[in-house]
C-alpha cells in the first residue's frame, strides 16, 4: 500500500538529512507505529507520504503510484489525516467538520448526512446530540473522536495519525487507544501512527518502525522487537521493563488452564493482557485468578507461576 524507496530528505541550513536513505514497505491493512527520539525523522516521513514534504531523493509510492506524479490535493482527499491538536474548524458545527472532504468531493446532502451520522455512531458520539454542536463545546477526548471521524469521512484506504493522543490526559488516552484499536479492526485501513510513547507504539502497531537520526533501525512486530532488539540503542529505547512490556501482547486466554472445580475469588477476563494480570496478582499477592466469560461462567484458571514464566522467557 505504501512504499518508501531510498528516500532522503534534506532541509536547507541543516548539516544532516532529516530522513536518510529510508526503505519502508507498509502492507495493506497494517497499522505501523513510527517512533524514535525527537528529530529522528518520523513526522517528516509521514508528511512525505501525503505530499506535505517533497523528498530530496528517492520515491514514495501509494498504491503503486509515485506521489510526485499525482495532484497533491487529490492525493490528500484519499488519505485520512489526524493530528494531535485535532484542527477542527471552530466556526463549523461537528457535522460540517466531519463533512469537509465529502463536500469537496461533491457528495449530495443526503449521502453526506448519512455518513456523518454513521461515523458519529462509530466513534461513540450520539448524532442527535453532537452534530449541531461547535468544537469548543466538546471535551478534548470528544474532539479527538470527531477528528478521527472526519479523517474517515470519505472512506480512505490510508490513515495518517500524527501524535493523535498526545494532548489528552492519561486516563482518556488509554480509553481512546482501546476504542480506536477496535474501530480500526472494523474499518480495515492501512494506518501510520507517529508517536513518542513506546507503550502506545507497542499497543497500537501491528509493526513498529524505530528511527534515529533519520535512519530506520528496526522494523518488525512488537513481539519481535521486544524479544530481539536490533542494537543497544533500541534495547535502551525500549526501556529496562521490556520483558514486562511483552506481557501486554499476550492475553490471558492463551495461557490459562482448565477451570477449577468451584470458581471463586478474584477473576479476570480472557482477553485481558498478562501485564494487567501480573499487576493484579502482585498487588493482591494472589496465587492465581479464575478466568470468567462475559456471562459470568468460569472458563479457565490463570496460575501465578504461568504468568511469571511468561515474564521470564
Amino acid at each position: 500500500m505504501i512504499r518508501l524507496e531510498h528516500v532522503t530528505k534534506n532541509f536547507a541550513g541543516s548539516n544532516h538529512p532529516a530522513v536518510d536513505d529510508l526503505d519502508l514497505h507498509i502492507e495493506a491493512g497494517t497499522t505501523v507505529a513510527m517512533i524514535g527520539p525527537s528529530g529522528c525523522g518520523k513526522t517528516t516521513t509521514m508528511r512525505m507520504i501525503n505530499c506535505l514534504e517533497t523528498p530530496t531523493s528517492g520515491r514514495v509510492l501509494v498504491s503503486g503510484n509515485n506521489v510526485a506524479d499525482t495532484d497533491p490535493k487529490q492525493l490528500r482527499r484519499t488519505i485520512g489525516y489526524v493530528i494531535q491538536q485535532v484542527g477542527l474548524f471552530p466556526h463549523m458545527t461537528i457535522a460540517r467538520n466531519i463533512a469537509t472532504v465529502p463536500r469537496l468531493l461533491g457528495w449530495d446532502k443526503a449521502r453526506t448526512d448519512r455518513r456523518v451520522d454513521e461515523l458519529l455512531e462509530l466513534v461513540s458520539l450520539d448524532p442527535s446530540v453532537m452534530r449541531d454542536r461547535l468544537p469548543h463545546e466538546l471535551s478534548g477526548g470528544q474532539r479527538q473522536r470527531v477528528g478521527f471521524a472526519r479523517a474517515l469521512a470519505a472512506d480512505p484506504a490510508i490513515m495518517l495519525m500524527d501524535e493523535p493522543f498526545g494532548a489528552i490526559d492519561p486516563i482518556t488516552r488509554v480509553r481512546l487507544q482501546d476504542e480506536f484499536r477496535q474501530i480500526l479492526k472494523k474499518v480495515s485501513k492501512t494506518v501510520v501512527i507517529v508517536t513518542h510513547d513506546i507503550d502506545e507504539a507497542i499497543k497500537m502497531g501491528d509493526r513498529v518502525a524505530i528511527m534515529r537520526d533519520g535512519q530506520l533501525l528496526q522494523y518488525d512486530s512488537p513481539e519481535a522487537i521486544l524479544a530481539n532488539p536490533a542494537n543497544e540503542f533500541v534495547k535502551n529505547f525500549l526501556g529496562p521493563d521490556r520483558t514486562i512490556k511483552r506481557l501486554s501482547l499476550i492475553n490471558v486466554a492463551s495461557v490459562m488452564t482448565a477451570p477449577r472445580a468451584a470458581a471463586k475469588g478474584t477473576s479476570i477476563a480472557p482477553d485481558a493482557s498478562l501485564h494487567v494480570a501480573l499487576a493484579r496478582i502482585l498487588d493482591d499477592n494472589l496465587q492465581g485468578m479464575d478466568v470468567m466469560a462475559p456471562d459470568g461462567t468460569a472458563i479457565g484458571y490463570l496460575d501465578r507461576d504461568a504468568v511469571l514464566a511468561c515474564h521470564t522467557r
